[in-house]
């Protein structure tokens, strides 16, 4: 797995033996594309970030700044080797993603929620509804789900985007700027 745009185009990352399922490198030029510029100078959280692949990729393409939260420790390792390899920082946050939501108060442009596909959906939904209260005006959460899962609700964030790509989907939401 490489890192596939921008400054650290062609990088190395390594991945968890198990329990993770990095963004291909087909998905995430996709995504990428699909985001396009929002990325460049945006504040991104990366949640269940396994590898990182995903704010690594943003990091490359411009990214001010990435929080990666993951609490197995074995991804904490590879993760944090991975932020090392990129040498384009990120601070890594090692606890679960519910724990982090509810103690931070920052506020992202950018953000992917990346559960285990074993997660059910309504807890997929907690956390986006949770996501809700830290995107910052005219910002995206992005969820990666199995193929053929249920949608993730959410009352306050407009569904911009779903794509299909194999066993995988991207449901792209939007926080209404004002």
């Amino acid at each position: 797995m490489r890192i596939i745009g921008g400054e650290a185009k062609g990088r190395r990352l390594d991945a968890p033996d198990e329990g993770t399922r990095p963004l291909t490198g087909r998905v995430r030029e996709a995504l990428f594309s699909i985001l396009g510029e929002t990325v460049d100078g945006a504040t991104v959280l990366d949640l269940f970030a396994g590898s990182g692949s995903f704010g690594l990729e943003a990091l490359s393409r411009g990214a001010a700044e990435v929080v990666f939260v993951e609490r197995d420790r074995r991804a904490v390792k590879v993760l944090e080797r991975n932020i090392g390899a990129v040498g384009l920082g990120g601070r890594v946050e090692t606890e679960t993603v519910v724990d982090y939501l509810v103690r931070s108060d920052a506020g992202f442009d950018l953000v992917f929620v990346d559960p285990p596909y074993a997660l059910e959906d309504l807890a997929v939904e907690e956390v986006l509804f949770m996501v809700e209260n830290r995107l910052n005006q005219g910002a995206t959460a992005i969820v990666h789900r199995r193929s053929g899962g249920a949608r993730p609700k959410s009352d306050n964030l407009r569904l911009t985007d779903k794509r299909r790509y194999g066993d995988t989907e991207l449901w792209v939401f939007a926080k209404e700027g004002s």
